[in-house]
């Protein structure tokens, strides 16, 4: 393998592990919902319904931008937010990898025990 391509894989993996860090918590998975919804969201709507506080919803939210998930547009003095259907299709495809790589594993498996 080239060092490109290995730079290029690494890159990879460090962006799965930002994607799936940031969708491990239920806190920004509430977020991810609430912003599934299709309209743009302030922080204030964001903290609506919630104990959180506006600070705790900014933390969680750059964690998501970070990942990519979520965009921000500032707004006049408002930011509001939306989500990005992206890496949710990235970690779609890389979780059928994964199972596809087990089925084959676990095929090879059985055809070793049944030899």
């Amino acid at each position: 393998m080239s060092a490109r391509r290995r730079d290029n894989a690494g890159r990879d993996q460090r962006a799965q592990a930002l994607l799936f860090f940031a969708l491990g918590d239920p806190t920004r998975l509430a977020l991810l919902a609430k912003l599934s919804r299709g309209s743009s969201c302030s922080i204030v709507r964001l903290t609506e319904g919630s104990a959180l506080t506006r600070q705790a919803v900014t933390k969680h939210l750059r964690v998501l931008q970070h990942a990519g998930l979520v965009r921000a547009v500032r707004r006049g003095r408002e930011q509001l937010y939306r989500l990005e259907p992206g890496p949710i299709d990235d970690a779609k495809r890389a979780l059928e990898q994964i199972s596809r790589q087990w089925d084959a594993a676990l095929l090879r498996l059985k055809a070793f025990v049944e030899e």
